[in-house]
């Protein structure tokens, strides 16, 4: 971390990448749509019992008297502990709160969650609200440059702010071909190299200025000490990496 803002985070490529963090304010205002949404489930489930189980007592009266009890009691435990980790798992790290704030949970190491991750971070929920209103989770996220509660600490997860596909897919186009390349010298870039450079080209608008300047240039200089390849005078460096991209694409799909 070499801010309170951003997580860096360092691939195994040695290049450094920076993601902006989410902050107490965006985290509050997620979690205050997917509480509303959870009391509106609590509210339609309330309705539906109101008006059946006056009807189905009769018909089931050979069930439990404690029957409807035991299952209200049991919907809102499903809901209260089932919406967050239930949304995190299966849209990797997002509740219908966090998609409305634009952040996400992601592990501290970049990667997206998966069940095991959703699951435990939102245990520690339990903690995490005591003694009210989120107590302990606000103090451990004030007191750490991360802006981790506990679940975050047990699960190994961070949020962070994520712009949408879509409003940097534009950039992904296609300029003038780099003169000069060579396919057999772009087949020195290996896989994994080719995925750090996309997703540079990707997430190049989510960066600050300087942090994307910096990134291009070591992202670039690995790429002239693989292939040889450099910029041409006067082509921006993010229309080099695109050409080179777009080439090794062309010439070598991944599977």
């Amino acid at each position: 971390m070499n801010s309170i803002d951003q997580l860096r985070i360092d691939t195994p490529e040695q290049i450094a990448l920076e993601l902006p963090l989410a902050g107490i304010g965006s985290r509050f205002l997620a979690l205050s749509i997917d509480t509303l949404i959870q009391f509106i489930v609590y509210l339609i489930a309330g309705l539906i019992f109101m008006f059946t189980m006056p009807l189905g007592s009769s018909v089931l009266s050979f069930l439990p008297k404690l029957l409807g009890p035991s299952l209200a009691i049991f919907i809102i435990f499903a809901v209260y502990w089932g919406y967050f980790a239930f949304f995190e798992a299966l849209w990797k790290g997002q509740t219908p709160g966090k998609r409305y704030a634009g952040i996400r949970v992601i592990k501290d190491s970049g990667r997206p969650i998966h069940a095991f991750e959703a699951i435990t971070r939102n245990l520690m929920r339990a903690v995490d609200v005591l003694p009210g209103i989120y107590g302990v989770g606000l103090v451990s996220m004030v007191c750490n440059k991360e802006s981790r509660r506990l679940g975050d600490w047990v699960a190994g997860t961070v949020v962070v702010h994520e712009k949408p596909s879509e409003d940097v897919r534009h950039s992904w186009n296609t300029s003038a071909p780099v003169p000069g390349v060579i396919l057999p010298t772009l087949a020195q870039v290996t896989p994994e190299e080719l995925i750090l450079l996309e997703t540079y080209l990707h997430r190049r608008d989510f960066l600050e200025k300087y942090v994307r300047l910096n990134t291009a240039i070591q992202i670039a200089e690995r790429v002239k000490a693989k292939t040889g390849l450099e910029a041409q005078p006067n082509q921006h460096i993010d229309d080099f990496l695109q050409d080179v991209a777009t080439k090794i694409r062309d010439a070598r799909p991944f599977r």
